[in-house]
């Protein structure tokens, strides 16, 4: 405590950076959130992006590594943060809101993006970042590819497949969540939704063996071992019907409210031949 009061104070005692102009582009924008980052790589100019976050390099989590490793990354903190003098930090509603509130004391201009949880919230996102960014051009003509996009998607007929969602310590999501809207726009009925849940919650093993599924989409296997993850090797499961190889939906696209939720979506729809002969 007393070691982060000296830091504070040495802070407070710094010049923070200059805020851009009246209706000028920041020019110096550190991304503290794992969306903002891949929403920032897409639409900032060269040089306007400074640093991104440490998750932005995560290949489980993060749709966009390779570009990621382009940039420095920051760990969130308000002082590694602040001594970057930035004149925009974007940021989650989940990112350490200490650390957003203590960059506001310091005078730093922070913006909030909240977490997306429909495809009409991902366009919103896009064009939010694109007015904190001041590359509101950049962001309207990726908002507009996206819409025709996801129209050519959803143009597609309906697969007659239903499919659930089930991750550790049995998780699932419904239909009024990002992941239920790439079900959706895949073409697929949600098993979780029609059993009650339309966010998240639990939905009993029990329950999910009875509906029968034609899949289930197991989320990615982190690095070690958690007992949370060992109902998704329970026999009952793997015995529901053959089984998408594993990787071939990838966390990462399905995180984010970014147009990387659309390569979900149509790599959704390109596995469904896989499944019972393709019917």
């Amino acid at each position: 405590m007393v070691i982060r009061a000296l830091i504070c104070a040495l802070l407070a005692g710094l010049a923070p950076a200059l805020p851009a102009a009246a209706g000028d582009a920041p020019r110096r924008v550190v991304s503290m959130n794992l969306c903002t980052d891949q929403l920032a790589m897409m639409l900032a100019e060269p040089g306007q992006l400074i640093s991104v976050s440490n998750l932005a390099r995560d290949p489980v989590s993060s749709a966009m590594v390779d570009e990621a490793g382009a940039y420095p990354e920051n760990h969130g903190a308000a002082e590694e943060v602040f001594l970057l003098k930035p004149d925009l930090v974007l940021a989650g509603s989940y990112t350490n809101q200490a650390a957003t509130a203590l960059l506001r004391r310091l005078g730093v201009r922070v913006e909030v993006l909240d977490p997306a949880t429909s495809m009409e919230d991902v366009h919103a996102g896009i064009l939010a970042v694109g007015r904190a960014l001041g590359q509101e051009d950049a962001a309207t003509d990726m908002a507009a590819r996206f819409e025709a996009d996801l129209a050519a998607l959803r143009a597609a007929p309906a697969s007659g497949l239903r499919a659930a969602l089930y991750y550790a310590n049995g998780y699932s999501l419904g239909d009024q969540t990002l992941a239920g809207q790439i079900l959706a726009s895949a073409g697929f009925a949600n098993v979780t939704a029609e059993a009650g849940l339309s966010s998240g919650g639990f939905l009993p093993l029990e329950v999910l063996i009875v509906s029968n599924p034609d899949l289930v989409i197991q989320g990615d296997r982190y690095p070690g071992a958690a007992r949370a993850e060992e109902l998704l090797d329970h026999p009952a499961l793997s015995a529901l019907g053959p089984q998408l190889p594993r990787g071939v939906l990838a966390d990462r696209d399905w995180i984010c409210g970014t147009p990387h939720v659309l390569r979900a979506a149509a790599d959704l729809r390109a596995a469904q031949a896989t499944l019972h002969g393709g019917h």
